[in-house]
């Protein structure tokens, strides 16, 4: 027992020095960034408008940067192709525009979260 305290005596403590105690504080504070940064480029995202377009642009669909929908816009081109295709036409557009809102805030978040090692980003 009184090796233990000894060791402990000596500065060792529970093995959290100086240097790991700054390292923690660092993190903490970077985390507190990515945090402040996140509900910032939440904002950012729902001010934002991404466009979807299928059959070279006959149907548009415009999304919100974080997916939520705000408009479909159609030609009149694109009605006489019939119901059916029109309908695949409006859901290639959704995909597009969800496919760019998701591709923006994936680099939106690495971009905020560049320098952390995060697992899972």
């Amino acid at each position: 027992m009184d090796e233990g305290y000894k060791i402990m005596g000596k500065g060792k403590g529970f093995g959290l020095g100086l240097g790991k105690m700054k390292e923690l504080a660092d993190a903490f504070q970077k985390a507190q960034q990515v945090q402040e940064g996140a509900k910032k480029l939440q904002e950012e995202l729902e001010q934002t408008e991404v466009e979807g377009q299928a059959g070279g642009g006959l149907v548009k669909v415009y999304m919100s940067g974080n997916q939520e929908p705000r408009r479909v816009e159609i030609s009149p081109d694109a009605m006489g192709d019939g119901a059916e295709m029109l309908s695949d036409l409006v859901a290639a557009a959704m995909k597009d525009a969800y496919d760019k809102s998701t591709a923006m805030m994936r680099e939106r978040m690495e971009s905020l979260t560049s320098g952390l090692n995060l697992p899972g980003m």
